[in-house]
């Protein structure tokens, strides 16, 4: 391991084209963190919203974009026991995964799946963390509900789709074309609205409304959401595509029961997310290793190349995960 490496910087805030290769220090481990060479990352719509200046990273965290990755750790800091040089894991990041190398707390590493090469478990660690936190932990999706996930094409919709049905939920999903339609249903999506087609509010009132919605839509569909709930429902929002500021009436909320909440993955603390963690290790490893549960994998782009990586999630044509091959 030498004194430098390859990493993708953001030059100024912008579109896709300020990712730059540079060469920056390769990171040493803290107290309770180790070292990874990276072989994949992957790559995640905060990614773009930090390149575009509005998602800055933890005082604490690396400049560098990157919230997840998986490979080989290198180094391991004073205080971790759990693992040693040479383990292959993957890890979600606090930041710093567009580089060949970096440091993370040891207990936001599992293991890679057995069986699984590198570059779908490189899609495992932002997507099932924010989805098993906030549809299962948060959200208390129960077997039997009726789940509804905006954008299931998108990474957290695929794996929000596989996670519920598995585990005995009905499945309702939005998705923007009939090719994104069918591929929800094949991954356990009961019905999957072509949201330029049909109105989802409508679809979900025919069958009793939704138990609970994942949306990382925002904008109007705030509103039209709370009119697809059920009765006690649900809402988790994880994300704002359209805008976080809309007219809401809040009289329904308390004539039907409803609750909404919400969370964003990165600001938590270390303890909380060593915490999903073991929940994934217990509850979700199984189901990825036995085959049953898998990462959607769109495309894979070179590390130089990962403003082309940015420009294909931006465009919305993107089924499932983007990667970027470090290494």
């Amino acid at each position: 391991m030498g004194e430098t490496m390859n990493a993708v910087e953001i030059s100024k805030p912008g579109g896709p084209e300020v990712l730059h290769l540079t060469q920056r220090p390769v990171p040493s481990p803290r107290v309770g963190e180790v070292v990874i060479r990276l072989a994949y990352a992957g790559v995640n719509r905060p990614d773009a919203l930090q390149r575009a200046g509005l998602y800055a990273p933890p005082p604490t965290a690396s400049d560098l974009p990157g919230l997840e990755g998986a490979g080989e750790i290198t180094a391991i800091g004073e205080g971790v026991s759990d693992w040693k040089v040479g383990d292959q894991v993957c890890a979600l990041l606090p930041g710093g995964g567009y580089a060949d190398y970096v440091a993370t707390p040891a207990a936001h590493c599992l293991p890679v799946p057995a069986g699984m090469p590198l570059d779908q478990a490189a899609c495992l660690p932002e997507t099932f963390f924010t989805v098993w936190s906030n549809v299962f932990m948060r959200g208390g999706l129960q077997a039997g509900e009726r789940f509804l996930v905006h954008g299931g094409s998108s990474g957290i919709g695929t794996t929000a789709i596989q996670l519920a049905h598995t585990f005995g939920a009905r499945v309702f999903t939005t998705a923007g074309s009939d090719e994104k339609c069918a591929v929800c249903r094949d991954l356990g999506a009961e019905q999957a609205i072509n949201y330029r087609e049909a109105d989802f509010v409508e679809a979900m009132r025919a069958e009793g409304g939704a138990n609970l919605i994942l949306d990382m839509v925002g904008g109007d569909y705030l509103p039209r959401n709370v009119k697809s709930l059920a009765d006690d429902g649900r809402m988790v929002q994880i994300a704002f595509l359209q805008g976080p500021k809309v007219e809401l009436n809040f009289a329904q909320l308390m004539m039907r029961r409803l609750t909404i909440t919400g969370s964003t993955l990165r600001p938590q603390s270390d303890l909380a997310k060593a915490t999903i963690a073991e929940a994934l290790h217990q509850n979700v490893w199984p189901l990825l290793e036995a085959g049953k549960v898998a990462p959607v994998m769109d495309s894979e782009f070179a590390l130089a190349d990962a403003a082309a990586a940015h420009a294909r999630m931006e465009s919305s044509g993107h089924i499932g995960k983007i990667v970027l091959k470090v290494a």
